[in-house]
């Protein structure tokens, strides 16, 4: 159960699909990802609160994941549905902890009276699941003295990772030459020293006490601002009109709010098996085959389906295929004509690629939900 924090879900769920049956269920309409269902909003709360929208969505979660063994939830967001589908279904509710609802007042900006509401589904959670994990012992201390009811035995700590071959430095003159060109072009110097701060906009990050620090930093070094997806309108204009201040003030202060393309290697893989990973993705749709029937030379098909949506959802697809055509144009090997026929051809239905729903079985090209 996904409810925030994009980055936790999305690499542990891959982690995760490379030893057992995986589904994520999360926020924010259908989703096209093998694996995933993503859920709207009941329309009967479109206008209602922002956290009463948000129950809705926990409780169409709670009642579809009949059948898994275990149910994992991430944040408030989804808490309430995980600790739901714990006791509808019979099964253990295990919380991953990255931040607490009472160490964060300043929500109340964000949700107005659903801040008690947020807290309050938390609290239940948390006191009602089979495990929690935190990620630092610092976070297992503020679990066991926000919520004391809490059994101290069920918090275990478990510290966030890196992903060392995702997360280095470029290797070899080409690479740190394509780096330096992708800094430059977002108007970081490379040869100077920075101070970087990556993060959403929120109260919580502290990025307005940044802003306001960052007078005091030696003139030679830049800060850059990779900030976006603000909680509210007002933290936003006031971290516009901080960054607009320093800027009066000092060079070298870049703020980019886009996501940045990045190697996408899982952990134990090196940035060198991309050309595996799509000559697989190639070798799927060549032959029409079900991911879960990828031979075992492309890898685990779970991650050959992962970097095909990252490279879908990140545009490399497109740009892949506008240089492939504009070269095939330059070489003159594409004839742009353009044919228009008016022509309709009757066809009987066993003669179309459609379809048709006959109330049989139909074969689908994922995997039977045991976890969520």
């Amino acid at each position: 159960m996904y409810g925030g924090a994009g980055v936790h879900v999305a690499e542990l769920s891959a982690v995760l699909r490379e030893h057992l049956d995986v589904r994520v269920r999360c926020f924010d309409g259908a989703r096209t990802e093998a694996g995933v269902t993503g859920y709207d909003v009941p329309a009967e709360l479109a206008d209602r609160d922002a956290v009463l929208r948000t129950f809705g969505v926990d409780l169409l979660m709670a009642g579809d994941v009949a059948g898994a063994d275990l149910v994992h939830s991430h944040t408030w967001y989804a808490n309430l549905a995980g600790h739901l589908a714990g006791l509808l279904h019979g099964i253990p509710h295990v919380i991953s902890a990255h931040s607490l609802e009472p160490l964060r007042p300043w929500k109340a900006e964000q949700l107005g009276g659903g801040y008690a509401l947020s807290g309050w589904a938390e609290k239940t959670a948390y006191e009602g699941a089979a495990a929690i994990i935190a990620v630092s012992a610092g976070m297992r201390a503020d679990i066991l003295r926000s919520y004391p009811d809490v059994d101290p035995a069920r918090v275990h700590v478990v510290h966030n990772g890196i992903d060392l071959d995702g997360w280095r430095r470029p290797d070899g003159a080409e690479a740190v030459a394509a780096a330096h060109a992708t800094a430059r072009s977002h108007g970081i110097d490379p040869d100077r020293p920075a101070v970087v701060f990556v993060g959403r906009i929120t109260r919580q990050k502290g990025l307005p006490y940044l802003l306001r620090a960052a007078e005091a930093l030696p003139p030679e070094v830049q800060l850059v601002l990779c900030a976006g997806a603000p909680d509210t309108a007002e933290i936003m204009a006031e971290v516009t009109g901080l960054v607009a201040e320093l800027r009066t003030k000092r060079d070298g202060v870049v703020w980019i709010e886009e996501m940045l393309p990045r190697p996408t290697g899982r952990p134990g893989r090196r940035f060198s098996d991309a050309r595996t990973m799509v000559e697989g993705i190639v070798y799927r749709y060549r032959t029409g085959i079900a991911w879960r029937d990828l031979p075992e030379v492309f890898g685990p098909w779970q991650t050959v389906w992962t970097w095909h949506r990252r490279m879908a959802f990140d545009g490399t697809w497109d740009r892949a295929a506008a240089k492939i055509v504009a070269a095939a144009d330059a070489a003159g090997m594409v004839d742009w004509s353009l044919s228009v026929d008016s022509t309709i051809a009757r066809a009987h239905q066993h003669a179309t690629n459609t379809t048709r729903l006959t109330g049989g079985w139909i074969e689908l090209q994922g995997f039977d939900a045991r976890a969520a």
